[in-house]
């Protein structure tokens, strides 16, 4: 048993170096803080999931659980050591007894050890003890996991965010320079009031979407500073050169990773273990308890505080004790406990199969994405030939003024259409290695090195410089 706690005490120690290892690994390739200057926003992927790791209160509740935890199954396993106390006593007395009066001083001192020697329904306490210490470790694992996987979707939110307003104020400048065009081209006579009315109602569409885009951009902002504590400086860009790594295992494989690594299944699979013990636990208070008693007594007084002369006094013997009849409140717990596994076992049942659906979706999403993106690609070049081509159709007088608008705007939207195939493919990689359990140091490091800081992006969605 003594064994046990000190496994068990070390490899809580672990534990807790492996989670402070996952979140400061994260940033040793960044120079040391006496290196550089004070950050006075967040910049980098790191930085933000390194502040939200002290920052987020459900990553610190869950730490708090894992200790509380770990204090009642030590709590749990002290139940069943030596129970060893003192007593002492110290009276004045007066006596009288047949009319004649005695005082005297009473001492009595004791020296008492209790060992239990049988005990099912502690023992079974302690086991379940642990089992509940090792599930707040697992959620505390899976916590830390989701905190990354937030954080870097709340990053890329913002950056999506920015692309698109950088996109759509471009889309307004070359919208208004034509419908600029054509007010004048109407002016002289040369341009029909439809054209014109069309032209502007594509003005007010693209107004209206940057003002859109404006609200998700603060919106996303306010959402990754609400997640790291942080606020949002000059982002790191999405290279465009980033390539994310094809999966070359099937979806099955990921799969059973899922069942086998994932935190949140691990947790829920010693949630039915300690409700397997608590049946046992409750059944154990229908059994008999035996411990073993020793005691040294010394004292001058005896029954009813009569003085005597003082003695010593040591015995050993066993206590045994067994309940008859406690009104079915024993037997009642019994089918509540067999009720609490009962709904362990279906919540495990229920995480398995959303976690292996979510592992599904996110690979397919990955597998898909790549030919996404480079349908993507295609339609960003067409649509930038077909713009070219529509400017020298009117040039030549074989295409209208709203065709060459129409174009314009299909450019756009492309150009976002493509950011956003990108900005899922990311998520979906941190999505699928954080549902199968398998989110590392390196994965995160991987994912900021698909960043850099080549044409950083404010806060409010304006280039630097």
């Amino acid at each position: 048993m003594l064994w046990h706690a000190a496994s068990l005490k070390t490899n809580g120690m672990l534990l807790r170096l492996s989670a402070a290892a996952l979140a400061s690994l994260l940033f040793i390739c960044q120079p040391a803080a006496s290196e550089r200057p004070e950050v006075a926003a967040g910049e980098t992927l790191q930085q933000f999931l390194s502040a939200a790791v002290e920052y987020s209160p459900r990553l610190g509740m869950a730490e708090a659980r894992r200790q509380i935890s770990t204090a009642r199954a030590a709590a749990a396993f002290g139940s069943l050591l030596p129970q060893v106390s003192v007593t002492g006593t110290v009276t004045e007395n007066r006596r009288e007894a047949l009319g004649q009066m005695e005082e005297f001083r009473g001492e009595r001192y004791a020296l008492q050890l209790n060992q239990v020697v049988f005990n099912w329904e502690a023992v079974a306490a302690m086991r379940r003890a642990r089992r509940l210490e090792k599930m707040q470790h697992a959620e505390y694992g899976h916590e830390l996991s989701l905190l990354f996987t937030q954080v870097a979707d709340h990053y890329l939110n913002v950056l999506q965010a920015q692309d698109g307003f950088e996109s759509v104020r471009s889309e307004l400048v070359a919208v208004t320079s034509q419908v600029a065009q054509i007010q004048s081209l109407h002016d002289r006579q040369l341009a029909k009031i439809t054209d014109l009315l069309q032209a502007r109602a594509s003005l007010a569409a693209v107004r209206a979407d940057q003002i859109r885009l404006r609200g998700e951009l603060d919106l996303a902002r306010e959402a990754l500073r609400a997640a790291s504590g942080l606020e949002v400086g000059s982002l790191h860009t999405f290279r465009d050169d980033a390539q994310i790594p094809q999966q070359e295992e099937d979806v099955e494989n990921w799969v059973q990773r899922a069942l086998d690594n994932n935190q949140q299944l691990r947790a829920a699979r010693l949630a039915v273990g300690a409700a397997e013990v608590g049946v046992s636990q409750a059944k154990g208070s229908l059994m008999p308890n035996v411990s073993l008693v020793a005691q040294r007594q010394n004292s001058n007084v005896g029954f009813d505080n009569t003085p005597i002369r003082e003695t010593d006094t040591s015995y050993l013997g066993l206590s045994a004790s067994m309940p008859l009849f406690s009104g079915g409140t024993k037997w009642v717990a019994i089918r509540e406990a067999r009720g609490n596994q009962a709904l362990a076992e279906r919540e495990l049942r229920l995480a398995e199969l959303e976690s292996s659906a979510r592992v599904r979706s996110a690979y397919l999403q990955l597998q898909y994405g790549e030919s996404l993106e480079e349908a993507a690609r295609a339609a960003v070049e067409s649509a930038t030939l077909a713009a070219a081509a529509m400017q020298q159709g009117f040039a030549l007088g074989t295409v209208t003024h709203v065709d060459v608008l129409n174009a314009l705007r299909e450019r756009f939207r492309a150009e976002r259409d493509l950011a956003q195939v990108r900005y899922d493919n990311v998520r979906q990689f941190v999505m699928l290695r954080h549902e199968s359990g398998t989110l590392t140091q390196h994965d995160m490091t991987a994912v900021s090195s698909w960043f850099d800081k080549t044409h950083p992006l404010t806060g409010d969605g304006n280039p630097d410089g």
